[in-house]
């Protein structure tokens, strides 16, 4: 039986798809790294057991956060994993969120992180998407270094994903949103 540890990544570094490495403080390893705590977040997130078409959106999105790790540990732009992430996962994202938000009644203030345990935690991981697509826009402004525009916009619509499912999940579990009241 293999050994989880490998010992190759005690000099600070780690391998990419493919051949090389890299440091492990790099844009590119900060960016999947990002992404594997937004498959976390999203986890935890189940395990406050949504209901079940919630569920099943996030079980989607797990996978498809696990693709996307992929694509980013594949820095060659004609690499087999690289470009894992199509037009077509954007345009099903916006799919779901235009359903989901035809379940919803306008947004007519701001509100604030909460409600239902998993509506408060699917905000979490929001937030941290969208510190994955900061850290992307980061690595995609490295010299040599590529982020298919696919992938970026993917990540984008994601945010917005989050935040309608977890307005979604409040309503579904009657429980209102939280409003900002302001200073």
């Amino acid at each position: 039986m293999a050994k989880i540890y490998t010992k190759t990544g005690d000099d600070g570094t780690t391998g990419l798809l493919g051949s090389g490495r890299v440091a492990k403080d790099s844009a590119r390893i900060e960016a999947y790294g990002s992404i594997d705590e937004l498959n976390a977040a999203l986890g935890l997130a189940r395990a406050l057991r949504p209901d079940a078409a919630s569920d099943a959106v996030l079980d989607r999105l797990q996978v498809e956060l696990f693709a996307v790790g992929a694509a980013l540990a594949d820095p060659d732009p004609v690499g087999p994993f690289h470009a894992t992430i199509r037009w077509e996962h954007v345009a099903r994202l916006e799919a779901v969120i235009d359903s989901l938000e035809a379940e919803l009644a306008p947004l007519r203030q701001f509100i604030l992180p909460g409600g239902a345990p998993v509506a408060a935690q699917i905000h979490v991981a929001r937030t941290i998407c969208r510190r994955a697509e900061r850290s992307l826009v980061h690595l995609a402004r490295q010299t040599g270094e590529s982020v298919p525009d696919a992938l970026m916009i993917y990540m984008n619509r994601l945010s917005d994903l989050l935040f309608v499912l977890a307005r979604v999940v409040n309503q579904r579990a009657g429980v209102p949103d939280v409003p900002w009241r302001g200073l």
